[in-house]
């Protein structure tokens, strides 16, 4: 987690059936050191007292230097022993680094490089693209066209020859087949970036790009998700990624994914099961909805073909936003939701 910018959270648009139709991401920028958490900062790269062990046969990177992380050592300072056992259920676990603007390039090298050191495979996600979340609560990203492809290219040229999972532009390409206004030359400048984002990507040996496709809640007509996805770089990706910061459960939406793959000459996906134990609350409750729990935890080993991981893209415990019950703002983490995740997770 990068920090924080006031005021940003994830909107959640209509549909005809009234499903959750989006991602509710968070947004996030430099404003704060990496992985700090309001009220408890610490120095730029300082490496945390006790950091977080790499499991055996982990692949992925797990960070002693996010909010959750952080929020152990706290608990811990404070006595706090039994809710910091129960934090460690999601610090203890790999989750994606979001990268969102300027900060991005030297963040994307730092992390890399202790994953790295580490021997195990960071998972970022790619969160910059102009126009982003149609001007609504996360509005924000690169100011235009050129700005974006510097970005990326910048993102691309700092993960070097190491290891990375890249999540690309949630929201991005289902926003552009929605009420969104993407539409025409904007949604078709929009499929060059992601094109673009994708073939830079890929230029570096070990990254894996998994272009973002939505939830099983939003498009409904695959086809011309397929198509959208296909204007927007697929072929040259390692595939999609389904669910993210959503709540729909891993069999519904592995289930949605085998029918976007089938249009899309088999391609593989990945699937966020940070907050997905419990499944949705309901139709239109994406916001902080109370009850959830952890899903799956990270892992390459799901079983099922085509699905090359589960992540944890939304990192548990992060704010969805202010949805108009005193909740913090977009990607602010949350205690007493985090501990409501944890608590509630079996696996």
């Amino acid at each position: 987690m990068l920090g924080l910018v006031a005021g940003l959270a994830g909107c959640a648009g209509g549909s005809p059936t009234g499903a959750v139709t989006r991602a509710a991401t968070p947004a996030t920028s430099a404003a704060v050191a990496p992985g700090a958490v309001p009220g408890a900062p610490t120095a730029a790269g300082a490496p945390l007292p006790g950091a977080l062990p790499q499991l055996p046969g982990q692949t992925f990177y797990v960070s002693d230097r996010t909010a959750a992380a952080q929020q152990v050592t706290a608990l811990r300072g404070q006595g706090r022993t039994a809710e910091a056992d129960t934090l460690l259920r999601i610090a203890a676990r790999p989750s994606s680094q979001w990268l969102t603007d300027q900060a991005a390039r030297s963040t994307a090298e730092q992390v890399s490089r202790r994953a790295a050191e580490a021997d195990r495979t960071p998972v970022f996600v790619a969160y910059n693209i102009p126009h982003r979340d149609c001007g609504l609560y996360s509005a924000g990203g690169a100011t235009d066209a050129a700005a974006y492809r510097a970005w990326i290219t910048g993102l691309a040229e700092a993960l070097g020859d190491r290891r990375a999972w890249v999540v690309l532009e949630p929201d991005a390409v289902a926003h552009t087949l929605d009420a969104c206004g993407v539409k025409g030359d904007a949604a078709a400048e929009r499929y060059g970036l992601l094109a673009f984002a994708v073939q830079e990507l890929k230029k570096r040996p070990q990254v894996r790009v998994y272009l973002d496709a939505g939830n099983p809640g939003w498009v409904q007509d695959r086809a011309a998700l397929a198509e959208a996805l296909r204007k927007s770089g697929i072929a040259a990706a390692d595939g999609f990624a389904l669910n993210v910061s959503n709540f729909y459960a891993t069999d519904r939406t592995t289930a949605y994914g085998a029918q976007l793959s089938a249009l899309l000459d088999g391609k593989h996906f990945v699937v966020d099961t940070s907050r997905n134990g419990n499944g949705p609350l309901g139709a239109e409750a994406w916001c902080n909805p109370p009850g959830r729990a952890l899903g799956t935890p990270p892992t390459t080993e799901t079983g099922q073909p085509g699905v090359d991981a589960f992540l944890w893209i939304k990192n548990p415990g992060e704010s969805d936003g202010e949805c108009g019950r005193g909740e913090p703002r977009a990607g602010e983490f949350w205690l007493p939701y985090a501990l409501g995740l944890a608590t509630a997770a079996t696996g």
